[in-house]
């Protein structure tokens, strides 16, 4: 099934999932420099939006290349999730999506996130505000249900489809799962029967073929990344390629993850600025060491710099040591 998002036309199309504290402008702007079909911004809440809250500001923020512009908003209250939609329209976003996926208790306590789906009333009331409320496309993004006892997300999602939602994706898990387990890609195909609108796969994504198989088992018209790109923004564009051509395209070369991951560290820096920048890049290069096998001593030392340019020199460091055992 095609998926059609205002004047966007894909066919399968591999998403850069919504990941809060890792999916902000700099990350998202790395990513579709390899090659991705979208991405998706950082989980914005609803009343940061309408009392023009600093972080949701900058949660949607937007490059000039930024392509479509999806934001995700949370909350719980029908009205103020619509406000925060028109808001987000008149700032130039494409798409609107509509999280009822995130586990965290934080946002649950709220009664936001996967909370609404324990109340199919209340969130298809949500549902119904936000699309009266813009004249964009609207998509949701879900997980199967709350618990193993209460998996509703074929319901919720035929009652999505009912209140005009363009597209749903569906994270293989339930609240109460967390991220603990597998997710279950045979159950998203339970989703992707009850509706007629495009069904996106979401959830342990972690290899070029995960992407088929999840596509296969549940038949969703797309796949969705998220924890699999966090320390590798090259890998969305790895499974596009190998979806497209059933080739697997290896990682870059250990020179080209040396400038990738030291210029990600600097557009952190240019866009939060020296202190707070250096805050945020610590969970990416901490990712990237990990990634490359350095040992957690060695990448906490370089965490506590609090010198930019000694960050950089580490890192270059580090790369040329693993280069070197390469060649050996």
């Amino acid at each position: 099934m095609s998926i059609h998002l205002g004047a966007t036309s894909l066919e399968r199309p591999v998403i850069l999932a919504p990941m809060s504290g890792v999916t902000d402008l700099p990350f998202r702007r790395l990513v579709r420099g390899f090659g991705v079909d979208f991405t998706v911004s950082e989980m914005i809440a609803s009343s940061g939006v309408v009392s023009g809250g600093r972080i949701s500001r900058e949660r949607a923020l937007w490059a000039p290349d930024e392509g479509l512009r999806v934001v995700q908003l949370a909350g719980c209250l029908p009205e103020p999730m619509a406000q925060a939609a028109r808001l987000c329209r008149e700032q130039g976003a494409d798409v609107i999506d509509i999280n009822m996926g995130c586990p965290v208790k934080k946002v649950v306590g709220g009664s936001a996130g996967s909370a609404l789906m324990r109340d199919e009333d209340l969130a298809a009331r949500l549902i119904e505000a936000v699309v009266a409320a813009v004249d964009i496309p609207v998509t949701l993004k879900m997980r199967t249900g709350w618990d193993l006892g209460q998996r509703n997300a074929p319901s919720l999602a035929r009652r999505a489809r009912d209140a005009g939602v363009a597209m749903i994706t569906v994270h293989g898990r339930t609240r109460c799962q967390f991220y603990d387990g597998r997710a279950d890609w045979d159950f998203i195909a339970e989703v992707k029967d009850a509706v007629d609108i495009p069904v996106i796969a979401n959830g342990d994504v972690v290899s070029p073929a995960d992407a088929a198989d999840i596509l296969q088992r549940s038949r969703a018209d797309g796949v969705m990344i998220g924890r699999g790109a966090f320390g590798r923004p090259w890998f969305p564009a790895q499974v596009r390629h190998f979806l497209a051509t059933g080739e697997v395209r290896p990682d870059p070369d250990l020179a080209t993850q040396r400038d990738t991951v030291i210029g990600h560290y600097q557009a952190i820096l240019e866009h939060y600025g020296g202190g707070r920048g250096l805050r945020i890049a610590r969970k990416h290069i901490n990712r990237y060491l990990e990634r490359l096998g350095v040992a957690k001593e060695q990448r906490r030392g370089v965490l506590r710099q609090a010198d930019s340019g000694a960050v950089i020199r580490e890192l270059g460091d580090l790369y040329a040591r693993a280069m070197a055992g390469e060649a050996a």
